[in-house]
Order: C-alpha cells, then sequence, then structure tokens
C-alpha cells in the first residue's frame, strides 16, 4: 500500500518537475500502474480495504466461537473470561489454529457488536422545579471497622444538578421513603415530577408504553408531597441520564479511597457536607459563570414547599411468642408481656422498628440489621417478673440492662437476703408508673438515710407523688382581730360553780339560770371568733 509521502513524489515528479510516467516510475520503482493511477486520480492517500477476508481456520468454527464470545459478554464483569481462555475453551473444542486468530475475530465480533448497538440521543432540558432524578447505587466503605457494602440513594435537581445522597444498609420500601424525606428537607421541597426505573418498591406493573402501576405506599408518599412520578422505559437508562452520570462522579470522588466511619449516621452527615462543597466549588454545566450552588439556591423559590415527614413504614404482621417475641428480618424483637397470644402489626421504619396491638404501640426498638440477633426491652418483661421474681438474676434481658448506680446499688444489697428478688421487682415494677429517673432519685434518698427496703423506696416515691400543701394566705390589716380568740374553756367551769366552790346541780335553785348564762357566753365567744365582715 502507497504511503502519502510516495504519493507526494510522484505527484511533485509529474506536476512540478515534468517528467514522464515512465521516467517517473522506473526512478522510483514502482509499477507503471501505480504511477498512472496517482497521476489520473489526484488523490494524497489510497487505502486498501479487502473484500473478503479469508479465515481457513477460524471459519469451521465460527459458530462456537460466537457463542462463546457472547456467553461471556453477557456475564458480570469479575466472571468474564480473557481472550487466552476463551481460546483454551475452543481449543478444547477441536480448534487447530492460532491464537492471534483468535484475537483479531474477537476484535472485530466487538466493534461489530458495538456499532450495531449504537444510537443516538436528544439532549434534554428542564426547567426550574420541574423534575428531579432518583436512583440507587452499590459501594464499598468501612464501617466500625468491617468492610460494608452500603446502598446509596442517589436525588438529583434536574435544573440545578444539586446533588443529594445518603446511605443505607438495604434498598427496602423503607429506605426509600426515608431517603426521599431526608433530600427534599435537604432541598427545602421537592419537585413536580419524580424520574425513576422500575424498581420493584415503586413499580407493581409494567404496562405498554410509560403506563405503570405503582405500589399502593409508594403513590400514598407520591401524594404527600405532591409529586407526579414517571417511569423509564425499562433498559434506557439515558432517561435519567443526569443521575446515571452522578453514580460514576459520586463514586469516585467521595468513596475511593474507601471512607472509615464509626456508623452510618456519621456516614450520612459526612456524605451531606461533601454535596454541599461539591455543589460550592463546581460549575453548572450550562450556565458557566455560576456554581452548581448558585443555581440551586435561585431554583428553590420554584420547588413545591416541604410539607413535613411521610410516615413511611412498611407494616407486615407477626405473631408473638411466649417469650414476649416477634420476628422480623431474620431478628427478635420483644415487646409488652400483655401482648403476648395476640398478632401485632410491625411497621419498619429505615431507623427503628415499632409494634402496634389494638391501636397502641406495645414495642419500639432501633432496628437491627444482619441475622440472628435478640434485641430486649426489660420494662417490657416487669409484669411477667411480678410472678415470677427468680428470673430477676439469670433472666436473659435483665443481664445486659444498664440500671442508674442507685438502683443497682440497692439490687446489690436486696440480693444479700431472703425475699430481696421479690423486693426488687416491686422497686422495678414502679419504673413503669412513675419514670426512671423518679425511681432512681428515690433509690438515693433511701441509701443517703442507711437504708435499702421496697417499702421505703416506694414509700418516698408515693410522698413525692402526694400534691404540694397550700399556699398560706395573707390577712389583709383591715381584717384582722384587735382582740384575738383564745381556745380556752377553763372559764366557762367556772360559771357551774356555787359559791362554795361546789358544782351547781339541775334540782337547786338558781342551777338553771346558771347553766343558760353558762350556755349564752359560750355561744357569743364562738360568734366572735368568725372573721367579721
Amino acid at each position: 500500500m502507497l504511503v502519502v509521502e510516495t504519493i507526494a513524489k510522484i505527484r511533485r515528479a509529474f506536476f512540478v518537475e515534468g517528467k514522464s510516467i515512465k521516467q517517473i516510475f522506473r526512478d522510483l520503482r514502482l509499477s507503471r500502474n501505480t504511477v498512472r493511477k496517482v497521476v489520473r486520480s489526484g488523490d494524497t492517500e489510497f487505502s486498501y480495504d479487502r473484500s473478503v477476508q479469508p479465515r481457513p481456520k477460524i471459519d469451521p468454527w465460527k459458530d462456537q466461537l460466537d457463542s462463546l464470545l457472547e456467553g461471556n459478554a453477557g456475564k458480570p464483569k469479575r466472571e468474564r473470561l480473557t481472550l487466552v481462555r476463551i481460546y483454551e475453551e475452543l481449543r478444547n473444542l477441536g480448534y487447530d489454529g492460532s491464537y492471534d486468530a483468535v484475537r483479531r475475530y474477537a476484535a472485530n465480533w466487538s466493534r461489530e457488536v458495538q456499532e450495531a448497538s449504537a444510537a443516538a440521543y436528544v439532549p434534554l432540558s428542564f426547567d426550574p422545579g420541574e423534575a428531579y432524578q432518583f436512583d440507587w447505587s452499590h459501594e464499598v466503605v468501612l464501617i466500625d471497622g468491617i468492610t460494608t457494602t452500603v446502598k446509596v440513594a442517589h436525588v438529583r435537581l434536574s435544573y440545578s444538578r444539586m446533588p443529594f445522597i445518603r446511605a443505607y444498609p438495604r434498598e427496602t420500601q423503607e429506605m426509600v421513603f426515608d431517603a426521599h424525606d431526608k433530600a427534599f428537607a435537604f432541598f427545602g421541597g421537592a419537585c413536580a415530577r419524580g424520574i425513576y426505573d422500575n424498581m420493584k418498591t415503586a413499580v407493581d406493573t409494567i404496562f405498554v408504553g410509560k403506563d405503570r402501576a405503582y405500589n399502593r405506599r409508594f403513590q400514598q408518599m407520591c401524594g404527600h408531597y405532591l409529586v407526579d412520578p414517571v417511569a423509564c422505559t425499562p433498559a434506557s437508562g439515558w432517561e435519567k441520564g443526569q443521575v446515571e452520570n452522578q453514580v460514576g462522579v459520586i463514586r469516585r470522588r467521595f468513596f475511593v479511597p474507601r471512607p472509615k466511619f464509626k456508623s452510618y449516621a456519621e456516614l450520612n452527615a459526612w456524605l451531606e457536607d461533601r454535596c454541599i462543597a461539591y455543589a460550592k466549588a463546581n460549575k453548572h454545566p450550562e450556565m458557566r459563570d455560576k456554581t452548581v450552588w448558585e443555581v440551586f439556591e435561585e431554583e428553590r423559590g420554584s420547588l413545591v414547599p416541604y410539607v413535613g415527614p411521610f410516615d413511611g413504614f412498611h407494616a407486615v404482621p407477626a405473631s408473638v411468642s411466649k417469650t414476649c417475641l416477634v420476628r422480623f428480618d431474620n431478628n427478635r424483637y420483644s415487646v409488652d408481656a400483655r401482648a403476648v397470644g395476640r398478632p401485632v402489626e410491625i411497621r419498619a421504619y429505615a431507623d427503628r422498628l415499632e409494634c402496634w396491638q389494638d391501636g397502641k404501640i406495645v414495642g419500639q426498638h432501633e432496628r437491627a440489621f444482619g441475622r440472628g440477633k435478640t434485641i430486649y426491652d426489660p420494662l417490657h418483661y416487669l409484669p411477667v417478673l411480678a410472678r415470677k421474681p427468680g428470673a430477676l438474676r439469670n433472666g436473659a434481658p435483665f443481664k445486659d440492662w444498664e440500671l442508674p448506680t442507685p438502683i443497682r446499688r440497692v439490687q446489690r444489697k436486696l440480693e444479700r437476703q431472703p425475699g430481696g428478688d421479690r423486693q426488687m421487682v416491686d422497686i422495678l415494677g414502679a419504673i413503669l408508673t412513675d419514670g426512671l429517673e423518679a425511681v432512681e432519685a428515690a433509690c438515693a434518698e433511701a441509701l443517703s438515710h442507711n437504708v435499702h427496703s421496697a417499702g421505703v423506696v416506694l414509700n418516698i416515691l408515693a410522698r413525692h407523688r402526694e400534691p404540694p400543701p397550700p399556699l398560706t394566705i395573707t390577712t389583709p390589716d383591715a381584717l384582722k382581730l384587735d382582740c384575738e380568740p383564745e381556745a380556752n374553756c377553763d372559764r366557762y367551769d367556772s360559771l357551774r360553780r356555787t359559791q362554795h366552790g361546789t358544782h351547781a346541780s339541775p334540782g337547786r335553785n338558781g342551777s338553771v339560770e346558771a347553766l343558760r348564762h353558762a350556755d349564752g357566753l359560750r355561744r357569743d365567744h364562738c360568734d366572735s371568733r368568725q372573721t367579721p365582715t
């Protein structure tokens, strides 16, 4: 094949130097037809494309090789075979050609597949507050020294490109609800439309076109925030290309190298700060004179106002075992002993778990992730202790119960005397009515007087429950008496005596008049004690 330097020499020799074609092909040692082709065509470059590529070794194995390449391309990236392994697999089938022929064929096959799947796209434009895009990604971090794969929720405002990300242990529906609430609270509002892929936590059924049967709870959330959900066409990620691109950018900038945190709360606080720093440091892709944060501040006025958190829980029924436990997500949680024998409704939130029965909460815990864990609340078992006080020593719910120091001291003293367990159960039972702080203060007051019995502690609690004494009313000066009455009945007895010092009897003369006179004095005295008006 002619190189461009040789073509240039031929053209200069013919058009500039005036040499003939015969002289040129003799000087450059080229064929006459080649020189004639360059002179007559006027081209400055020639290329040769072979119309038919002979593959005597590969052609008989073309179908097997295509099958191997197609199957390998459909595997996850970490599980794909190298071309050397594919060559070895083909040799095991009987192929006796070279590896280089397999390599060239695989390169052409990959190029043809890419050309067949190539497509053109129309750039999208959004108005302020018109839409946001939502997606998930999987990232690897170190939480409390353990390598953990976290699920990261991505929310991106389509107009300002403002990002928000939050990490969760799961991609369940309650995590979706919490991610939306945290994002809208961060943005200060929501958009009119939300663009999603067809995730199972939102879409139950996919119909023809854009019609979807959305999950009932997901529709409730969208109705709460006044959002119109829009689902993308299956396998058409470009319809929410902004958040798809954000996943790669955030992964390279935030999660490489692997960050280290003690808890999810610390990780999410760090991610929120990084989102703000990223928005303030990067220019908007369309408005180059402004940062993403500045455009976001302008867009805030167009957002749908934030209406508060949505009660985003995932409800499932459960039965209560005789040990006051319910099972959820491969873990067990305690409930109130009075709920045993009847079903409860478990409401799972992103960070907590609530158990409801007859419209009341009978158990509430921080949500645990993992498998085989049992989470107790010792207060749930206090009604059982009233019947079985001996369980206080070896009961599993009470082994790791961190009681305040005064209560723990009273417990240690009562353990050394007969009937102490029952007394301690009586003290702990007061927590349900008086509260932990009141019982702690009562135990501390009892210990200050060198006593620790349940009767003393409960008596202190009862005295603290009594209403305070009424306030003393101050009498005005205008209503005060000049002569305060005295409660002295001795002077009435003197009137009942005769002149000789003996008591008057009803049968003697003058005794009736004396008694009447004494009764009159008594009535006058009682009237004088009344407050004058």
